[in-house]
This record gives structure tokens, sequence and C-alpha cells, in this order.
């Protein structure tokens, strides 16, 4: 039997009762790999349950150094790196799982911060995905047109090298799709989480759910004004966004959040068509306020964030068999018109949004078939099937090219000489410009057969 694989999972997001996407992901990477191996989960904020299948966590700072001392294998997640760069260091196997851009993100989170501040925190983003990138030996993301654009930023790295290239052509070995996937059991409501249950929504109501958080790249304000108009024909129609209030102590409360309850309120929705969850869903009981919804719902904006995203609220709807109304842009609206799952529409057009979530809610024949629909894509996409990159890896883990031969670790000293040998050189002479470059390349190759 081959060796189990000592895996240390580390989030930089609060493992508990209640989680949100980052938490989730590596929670249930944690349950599937346990599978192949010995595996951790750590938290740096916090964390508190357990698992009969792993060890469960809570290691900040300097705690986390003895268990990434007992690893075969690290599994990291946004600023890990970044606030522990010991880690960098180990020779230790390390993955990085790049399936949230947030460097694009923050360009949209930080628009309210002072300019240099803003600027500040978008390039430390940047820094933060290249520390990871350079770095890991094997790499995840959420999508094919994603792995595009980790392609780019891995080429601008000199990541793709000859290196890299010869060990896999395709480079699959070094970054792989593994997106966000859904349970492998249908979900059971063991008792309302919002029919009955909140007041001011009956049993019979219409519900559109807004599956997550209130973020700045999110478009709330053009659905509660389409709400609005529905609400004058359909006094039966109910707009519940799920999260408010974020687990991690570190999310501050977003502006959109803020614009969009003002907006409810002048419009005189709250508690009326347009409803708040104070609290954050514990995880383990998302279904029962999954289950009580006729429709989920996600609007953005056209951004640069949502050609790249991937909207980890829409799984929740396929798990839950829910048709989905969502802006057009990204990977989602794809497969929703694909597969017929509900209606996209153009970004901040009320008016479509108004006609798409009638035509929704209030067509049963179709609202019918297109649950069954849901549901069938839905199989295709569980934990165990989504993560199988992962887990090919973490049964036979192996540094990446450039890192065993030692390009990787050698490569800034020996750009730096490069820049040295070129200074001043003349441009009109190839020879005298190559000659530096090719220094480098028989340096680089000489590292190989170390």
């Amino acid at each position: 039997m081959p060796k189990r694989s000592k895996i240390l999972i580390v989030t930089p997001d609060t493992i508990g009762t209640r989680m949100a996407g980052p938490a989730i992901r590596a929670w249930e990477i944690a349950r599937v790999l346990s599978d192949v191996g010995q595996v951790r989960l750590a938290s740096t904020i916090g964390a508190t349950g357990t698992h009969p299948d792993f060890g469960i966590v809570f290691a900040a700072h300097d705690a986390l150094r003895p268990h990434a001392a007992w690893a075969d294998v690290i599994i990291t997640q946004g600023h890990i790196l970044r606030s522990h760069p010991w880690l960098k260091d180990l020779d230790t196997i390390l993955v990085a799982d790049i399936y949230d851009p947030l460097h694009l993100e923050q360009l949209e989170q930080g628009k309210d911060l002072p300019e240099a501040d803003r600027y500040a925190v978008a390039v430390d983003s940047v820094e933060v995905m290249n520390d990871q990138m350079e770095r890991a030996d094997f790499m995840l993301c959420a999508s094919e047109k994603q792995r595009d654009f980790w392609l780019g930023q891995l080429a601008g790295l000199a990541r793709i090298n000859p290196a890299t290239y010869d060990q896999d052509p395709t480079l699959r070995s070094l970054l792989d799709v593994a997106p966000f996937g859904i349970a492998g059991t249908p979900p059971v409501q063991t008792s309302h989480g919002i029919r009955g249950v909140v007041d001011g929504i009956g049993m019979d109501d219409k519900i559109i759910l807004w599956g997550g958080g209130i973020y700045n790249w999110f478009d709330p304000l053009s659905l509660i004004e389409a709400v609005a108009r529905i609400a004058e024909r359909h006094d039966n129609v109910r707009l519940f966004f799920l999260g408010v209030k974020h687990p991690n102590p570190d999310v501050p409360q977003m502006e959109m959040e803020r614009r969009a309850r003002e907006l409810a309120t002048d419009l005189n929705l709250i508690n009326r068509s347009v409803f708040f969850n104070e609290t954050w869903v514990p995880y383990e009981q998302r279904a029962n306020f999954l289950l009580d919804a006729d429709v989920g719902v996600s609007t953005h904006f056209p951004h640069i964030e949502t050609q790249f995203s991937f909207r980890t609220r829409l799984l929740d709807y396929l798990w839950a068999s829910l048709p989905i109304v969502s802006t057009d842009g990204d990977i989602f609206a794809d497969l929703i018109r694909q597969y017929d799952l509900g209606a996209t529409v153009p970004a901040e057009d009320v008016d479509a949004l108004v006609e798409a979530l009638e035509a929704v809610l209030f067509d049963e024949t179709a609202l019918a078939k297109r649950r069954e629909r849901v549901q069938a894509l839905a199989e295709t996409m569980t934990w165990s099937k989504t993560l199988l990159p992962l887990v090919a890896f973490c049964t036979n883990p192996r540094k990446a090219a450039d890192r065993e031969y030692g390009v990787i670790s050698q490569r800034n000293q020996i750009l730096a000489d490069v820049r040295k040998r070129l200074a001043g050189v003349e441009t009109s002479s190839s020879w005298r410009v190559t000659a530096p470059l090719r220094w480098a390349g028989r340096t680089i190759a000489g590292l190989r057969k170390r």
C-alpha cells in the first residue's frame, strides 16, 4: 500500500458552524482528501468543532510552525504566504489554491479607500498572488477561462519555462482546474428557515433568494428596484438576503450593503418585500433556507472581476435545484443559457430583471422543468468530482520541475546579474545583448544537471 501523505490545509477564514466560501472550500478539500491522506485543517483566524476524518486546529502566527513541520504537503489560500512568509522557505511540497483572483476583487472593494491606500492595497494584492504562484509546486483554479488568465500571469513570472514545459507540455501538472463543488447527497429540510419563520414572509409567498454576502462588486440595487416593480403587481413576492454579517471578523461591512439597505428603506420595502438576514446561516443548516426559496439570484456589475469569477452561491442554488436568474458576463451565465436553468439579463437592466423574475416565478410548468435540469447538472458537480485533480496530485505529490532543479530559487539572482551585464551594452550589437542571456540560460540549464 502506498504511503498516505500528511496533508495540511491552511485557510485565513473562520472554521466553525458559520463559514464563508474560503472556509467551506478548505473544509470540503479536507473531507475529500481524508480518503487518500492524513489531513489537518488549520485556520489562522479561528477554528471550532471536530470532524471524524480529519483534525481541526486554530494556528495563528508561529503556532502554525509545528503543523507545517508535520506535513508532507501544504495547501494554502489567500494571504497565508504573505502573513507566514517562512512557509516559502520550507522544502515541503506546496499547493496554492488560487480559485479566487482577489487582486481583481480588490479593484472594486478598495474604491472607498483614500487614493494612496487604494493603490497600496491593490499592489499588495498582486504580490499576494505572485508569492503563491512563484513558490507553488501545484496550483488549482476554478474554471478553464480562469486558467487561461492564470497561465498569463505564470508566464510573466517565468514559471512557464523549459523545466515545467518538458515535464508536461499541457502544464496541467502545474496548474489545473478544480472548481467549487456541491455535496454528493441531496439537501434535506429539517425545518423552515424562511417561510413562516421570518416575520412578513408567509408559507405561500414567492421567495427570491440572494444566497450570500453583499459585496461591492455585486449589484443588489437593480434587483431591489426590480422587486419594487414586481411588488406593485404581485403582493406575495419576497426578496431575502441570506447573509449579512460575515463570520470572519477581518471582513468589513461593505459600502454596497449600506446602499442596499438605504434603497430598500427609501422604497418602503424593508420587511415588506425585502428582508435582510442579520446573521450568517450555519453551514449545516443552509438547506433549511435554500429549500424555502423559489429562485436563486445573483446580480453584478460588468467588472473585470466578473469575467473571471466563480460565484459559489450559485452552487448552493444547484444543490437545492433552484432555477437561477443572473446577470450575464460570467461562467455561470454560460451554464444557465446552455442548460436552460433560468434566465440571464444584461448588467444593471431593471426591466430585464423584472421580466426574467416574473417569467421564472409564475410559470409553474416551466419552473418544474427547470428544477429537473438544475438537479441533473448538479449531479455532475459534486466535490468528489470537482476535486479529482487535487486528489490525484496528493496521492502522488511531487515538486514542480523548475523547483526540483532549483531554477526558481536561483532565478532572481540570475536575472539581477543579467541586468548588470546588460547595463550599458550597445543595442546595435545583437551578440552583446544576447551574450548575458546565453550565460543565464547556461546557468539555469546547469542547475538541472545537478
